[in-house]
């Protein structure tokens, strides 16, 4: 039997990267990744290469189910320079070997935009709904606009064996979330970039597209932005744990960390974190129990088991690469535990 086999991969546009993909066909295919072989691309297409010297590879990474095509599956790449080294667009590259012992789970944060008006479904031609306040977790369709994209894509993910643990609707209108979780960097970002690849061709059968951008509807208005919040642990935080413990890494998120998290937090992120609608300045940095106004929240369940398991950091942007998102939170927890 043939079966499809879709390479997705992240493209070199800056300062945020698109989503590429194509399909390989693969004759009697086992349907596990070290089946799938290296495949190469026009890196010229996709700024990534030169027109004279043009192709980049595609090193397979992981593998799922495509439950959308029949026969069908999706693989996730990453990008190497024809010598075989990582490309400078391969964030996955960034993430230290020993990622295994860290736990991610990611707030996907998004809108659903009408390409008729590049507004969020639910807004009009001009002006605004109405105010902020009956959207978040609501339901009836006077306030709730696509969801049957949102329900379709919730199915796929899990059809896929994507580690997806929870939807709702956001606090704007048109604003959407969903949850990851993962153990292990490399696994917890592979499977942020599928179920975005999943979303973005869901919307496309609905003529609706998806918009990552941080604060799509500007930085002076009063409406919401989208985030990434990323949570994570590793063994210490959530075996040991100890105020101490967390004190020390909340600290080294701050001083001269701050510059290395916010470069790699997503591009636009200034014009959400503002300060308001539950973000912290930009230009400050805090932590605090069960304070969502800050850059490092501490959950107060952490604290309720003993100062054991997770933290969060509520800066990262939608539009935010999960695997560098990984990488700099790895670097700077190790940094607080030597």
């Amino acid at each position: 039997m043939k079966a499809k086999l879709e390479y997705i991969w992240l493209d070199g546009y800056q300062p945020t990267q698109g989503l590429r993909a194509k399909t390989r066909i693969a004759e009697n295919f086992s349907g596990k990744l070290e089946d799938c072989p290296i495949w190469s691309f026009d890196g010229s297409s996709t700024r990534q290469a030169e027109g004279g010297a043009s192709d980049c590879l595609l090193k397979p990474v992981a593998i799922y189910p495509d439950p959308d095509r029949k026969n069908a599956y999706l693989v996730m790449t990453e990008v190497l320079n024809a010598d075989g080294t990582p490309h400078a667009s391969n964030g996955r590259a960034t993430i230290m070997d020993e990622d295994e012992d860290f736990w991610f789970g990611f707030e996907q944060e998004y809108f659903l935009m009408d390409p008729s008006t590049n507004r969020p479904l639910g807004f009009p031609l001009n002006g605004y709904p109405e105010p902020q306040g009956p959207y978040y977790c609501g339901v009836g369709a006077k306030y709730m606009f696509g969801r049957e994209i949102v329900e379709e894509h919730f199915d796929l993910c899990l059809e896929a064996g994507l580690n997806v643990e929870g939807i709702n609707a956001e606090v704007a209108a048109g604003q959407w979330e969903y949850q990851i979780f993962a153990k292990g960097a490399h696994d917890a970002g592979d499977q942020i970039w599928v179920s975005r690849f999943l979303l973005e061709r869901t919307a496309e059968k609905y003529g609706v597209y998806v918009e990552w951008h941080p604060k799509p509807l500007g930085k002076d208005v009063d409406w919401n932005g989208s985030g990434m919040h990323a949570n994570f642990s590793n063994s210490l935080m959530r075996d040991s744990g100890g105020k101490e413990v967390f004190t020390s890494i909340c600290e080294a998120f701050g001083g001269d960390n701050i510059k290395k998290h916010i470069a790699v937090y997503g591009a636009y992120n200034d014009e959400r974190l503002t300060g308001k609608h539950e973000t912290a300045s930009i230009h400050d940095f805090s932590y605090g129990v069960s304070d969502r106004g800050s850059s490092i929240r501490i959950p107060v369940g952490t604290v309720e088991d003993g100062w054991k398991g997770r933290l969060e950091d509520r800066r990262p942007a939608s539009n935010a690469d999960p695997y560098r998102v990984a990488a700099v939170i790895i670097e700077t927890v190790h940094s607080s535990q030597k």
